[in-house]
């Protein structure tokens, strides 16, 4: 564990057994019923971890998931435990430090085994798609489109879920079909769409706009779908000031794309280990994180 000055990049729970450590959240089993997922500092690009953190970040990351968790209550169940968990029975004084504000105990759900992603500009991997085939995963787009124009209409391009390590693939909507039967796909393919538009239109009148973001989802034992993972935050997320956008550009952003378009400047392979991240680019990364949960939330 690192100092919080530095950020945490692992945590070291040793009153839980660890069943994972992902690119950012380190999962503990909770007894029987429960997980515990800790969010850290970590920082993930091109499906690589860099090796240093982004102080804050982890923080940032919790409660943007848990604003929008709460805001679509009404549309779809998440996996937050209920009632909440005191995790002082379990945990010691020095790991519950570790957890402040970057913790939360949820339901033990099997995970979809698809990333769930819903676009709404042309941007990332779907501008290459689109420049080499004029679609976006196998959605026809209208000729003549330029990067981070804004689509006729939301799309959703899933994507597997590949191992800690791996490139995620995009797949086509008969793939997610064939993962996940038929009737599923379909309710993970509206769910995604409806918490998308619905999530752009609030954060628009907040001066950002969601270019894309991916959701994941879990079934209970009775094969209900809830929302699980993180939430509409700027890992999982492109967002762009509104009054800095137009088409024809990469658009500056309040998410990890700054940390991207400076690894692209850099002569690396994008594969493990990552290159240190200067000073600069982790504070002005940090600002950003922050700045996108002040505008969206008022926190």
């Amino acid at each position: 564990m690192t100092s919080n000055q530095e950020g945490l990049f692992e945590s070291r729970i040793e009153s839980l057994p660890l069943i994972h450590r992902g690119k950012v959240r380190d999962l503990y089993a909770l007894g029987q019923e429960h997980l515990l997922i800790v969010t850290t500092d970590r920082l993930s690009a091109f499906d690589v971890v860099l090796p240093r953190p982004i102080p804050g970040k982890g923080r940032v990351l919790t409660e943007l998931t848990a604003f929008w968790m709460r805001r679509f209550e009404g549309r779809i169940a998440n996996h937050f435990a209920a009632p909440a968990v005191d995790l002082a029975r379990y945990l010691r004084p020095e790991e519950l430090a570790q957890c402040e504000g970057r913790a939360v105990a949820v339901r033990k759900l099997r995970a979809l085994p698809v990333e769930a992603v819903a676009r709404g500009y042309l941007i990332g991997s779907g501008w290459k798609d689109y420049q080499a085939s004029g679609a976006v995963c196998g959605v026809s787009l209208p000729a003549g489109l330029q990067m981070a124009d804004k689509l006729p209409q939301p799309i959703f391009t899933p994507a597997f879920k590949a191992p800690k390590g791996e490139h995620d693939a995009n797949i086509s909507f008969a793939e997610v079909e064939r993962l996940v039967g038929p009737q599923l796909a379909a309710q993970v393919r509206d769910t995604t769409l409806a918490l998308y538009r619905e999530a752009a239109d609030y954060a628009a009148g907040r001066g950002i706009i969601i270019a894309d973001t991916k959701f994941e989802f879990g079934v209970d034992e009775a094969g209900k779908l809830h929302l699980i993972d993180e939430v509409l935050t700027p890992d999982s997320s492109r967002f762009w000031p509104a009054a800095g956008y137009r088409p024809g550009i990469s658009p500056p952003s309040f998410d990890k794309q700054f940390v991207r378009d400076y690894l692209e400047t850099l002569d690396w392979n994008k594969t493990a280990p990552g290159p240190q991240l200067p000073d600069e680019v982790v504070r002005r990364t940090a600002e950003k994180y922050r700045e996108a949960q002040r505008l969206l939330t008022g926190a």
